[in-house]
C-alpha cells in the first residue's frame, strides 16, 4: 500500500513539475554570451527568460570547430505560438519558431538566421520548414512561367504553368490535411499564395490580380496568426516591397494606397492601432513624414483608443524629414552673415554633413564637388563637424563655389547646435532641398546624390 502511494506521489510530482525543453546551437557561435526569449503577440513580444550561451568546441571531420549551445525550459502551462530567442541587440539577431507543447531543437548559423535554421527535434517547426520548402520551389516555378508567359505567351508555357498550378494545390490540400488540428495548421492554410488558375498576358494585369488577392488567405482574426510575426510580416511586404516606383510622387502614392488596403481589411482596433504604429514606425525610420503624417491623420487620429505620448515621440523624430522645412541656421564666410532660410543662389540646395576625420567623407566630398561643379541650379552647403578649424581650413580650399560651414563644440563636436537640430550621428549625411529650403530627399550614399541630380 505504501509503495503504491509513493508511485502515485512520483508520478503526480512529475507531471506537476513537466517542463518542456527548447535547444539552440549556434555554428558557429556569436560573439554575445546571451540569450533572449519573448513571446510574440501583435507587435509587443512579452518577456520570458533570459539564458547564457555554452562555447564548446566539436571534431567535424578533421577539423575541430566552436559552436555554441544554449537551452531553456518552458513550463507545463507555458502557452502555445510562436516565441523569439534574441541573441543580438541589432538587425536580424533572433530565431523565431513555434512552439505546441513539446521539446525543441535546432541548428543555425547566427548571421543567416532565417536562412540557415534546421530544426532536429519538433513536429510542428519540422513540418513547416518541409511545407514551406517544398510550397516555395513550385510556386518559385510558378512565377516564373507567369513571367515568361507575359513576355512570350504559348500552349506549352500554359500548360505547364497549369500542371505546377495543379501540383501546388495538390501540396497545400496534403500538408492542410497531415496537419489538422496542429499549431502550424493556420500558419500553412495563411501561407498559401492566390494564384490565377491560368496565366496572364499583361503585366499590369497580372500585377493588379497580385495586389487584389494578396490578403485573400490569410485571416487576420486568427489569434495563432496574431501571437506572431506572421500578420505584420505580410503587411510589411506589401506596403514596402510589392509595389515599387523610381518616381518619389508615384511612390508615395502607392505607399498610401497599400495601407489603406490594409486598413480594410483589419475590423480588430487594437490590431489596427497596433498595425498603424508599426507603419508609422517604419516610415519614421525612412523619415518619411508625408506618409507618417497622412497615417496620423487618416487613420490614427480616428481611433476610439490611441497613444498621445507614441504620436508625439515620432513627430519629434521626424522634425528633420522628407516634407519638412529644414532647420534654419546661420554662418560666416568671408566676413559675411548668411542663414539657410534666406539663400537665394539656387534652385535647389544640396547640404552636406561631413568631417576631416572620416575616411569616407575625404574621399566623397571632392568627388560630389567635381559630379557638381558644372551644375549652375544646385548650390552646395558644405558643413563641416570638426573639433577645430585647422584641418577644416586646408580642405575647403578644394572646395570652391560651396557655401562652407564650420561647426564646433568645445567638448564633443557632434553636440554642436545644428549638429543636434539636424540629428546628425554618423557622416557624411545628405539632404535634397528646394528652393523654399523644404527638405525633398534624404539620399544614402553618393551614388543616391548622383541618382537623384541625374534625375532632375
Amino acid at each position: 500500500m505504501k509503495k503504491g502511494i509513493l508511485i502515485l506521489f512520483v508520478l503526480f510530482a512529475t507531471i506537476t513539475h513537466a517542463q518542456y525543453t527548447i535547444k539552440g546551437t549556434m555554428t558557429p557561435p556569436e560573439k554575445s554570451d546571451w540569450v533572449m526569449v519573448h513571446k510574440l503577440q501583435g507587435i509587443k513580444p512579452r518577456y520570458i527568460l533570459n539564458t547564457t550561451i555554452q562555447f564548446d568546441t566539436v571534431s567535424v571531420g578533421t577539423s575541430r570547430q566552436v559552436i555554441g549551445q544554449f537551452a531553456f525550459q518552458l513550463p507545463k502551462n507555458a502557452p502555445a505560438g510562436m516565441y523569439r530567442a534574441t541573441y543580438k541587440n541589432s538587425g536580424t539577431g533572433y530565431v523565431d519558431f513555434l512552439f505546441n507543447k513539446e521539446n525543441i531543437e535546432f541548428i543555425f548559423n547566427p548571421k543567416y538566421p532565417e536562412e540557415s535554421i534546421v530544426f532536429t527535434r519538433s513536429r510542428e517547426n519540422k513540418i513547416y520548414g518541409e511545407y514551406t520548402e517544398e510550397y516555395n520551389k513550385t510556386q518559385k516555378e510558378i512565377d516564373a512561367n507567369q513571367m515568361e508567359y507575359i513576355k512570350n505567351p504559348s500552349k506549352d508555357l500554359k500548360k505547364k504553368y497549369k500542371k505546377d498550378y495543379k501540383y501546388l494545390e495538390e501540396i497545400q490540400e496534403g500538408y492542410e490535411q497531415k496537419t489538422e488540428g496542429m499549431l502550424v495548421n493556420s500558419f500553412i492554410k495563411a501561407s498559401k499564395r492566390y494564384n490565377p488558375s491560368s496565366p496572364i498576358e499583361d503585366y499590369q494585369e497580372y500585377l493588379d490580380f497580385s495586389v487584389n488577392n494578396f490578403f485573400k488567405n490569410i485571416d487576420f482574426d486568427n489569434k495563432d496568426l496574431y501571437n506572431s510575426s506572421f500578420l505584420i510580416d505580410r503587411i510589411n511586404d506589401f506596403v514596402l516591397y510589392l509595389n515599387y516606383s523610381e518616381d518619389q510622387v508615384t511612390q508615395q502614392g502607392l505607399y498610401k494606397k497599400s495601407i489603406a488596403k490594409v486598413m480594410e481589411e483589419l475590423d480588430d482596433k487594437e490590431f489596427k492601432k497596433e498595425a498603424i504604429e508599426f507603419l508609422a514606425t517604419s516610415f519614421t525610420e525612412k523619415r518619411n513624414s508625408e506618409i507618417v503624417d497622412w497615417l496620423f491623420s487618416e487613420y490614427y487620429d480616428a481611433l476610439p483608443k490611441k497613444d498621445p505620448e507614441f504620436k508625439t515621440k515620432k513627430m519629434e523624430e521626424l522634425s528633420v524629414s522628407v516634407g519638412r522645412n529644414a532647420p534654419d541656421f546661420t554662418w560666416s564666410e568671408d566676413g559675411n552673415e548668411f542663414s539657410l532660410s534666406t539663400l537665394n543662389d539656387g534652385n535647389n540646395y544640396l547640404m552636406i554633413f561631413w568631417s576631416t576625420g572620416c575616411p569616407h567623407c575625404v574621399k566623397e566630398i571632392p568627388e560630389v564637388h567635381n559630379f557638381l561643379k558644372n551644375n549652375t541650379n544646385t548650390s552646395v552647403v558644405s558643413f563641416a563637424i570638426e573639433n577645430d578649424d585647422v584641418k577644416f581650413n586646408a580642405f575647403k580650399e578644394n572646395l570652391p563655389g560651396w557655401h562652407n560651414v564650420l561647426g564646433t563644440h568645445p567638448e564633443y563636436k557632434f553636440d554642436n547646435e545644428v549638429v543636434k537640430k539636424y540629428k546628425i550621428d554618423a557622416t557624411p549625411t545628405y539632404f535634397v532641398l528646394d528652393k523654399n529650403k523644404k527638405i525633398v530627399a534624404i539620399p544614402n550614399t553618393i551614388e543616391d546624390v548622383k541618382k537623384y541630380f541625374n534625375n532632375i
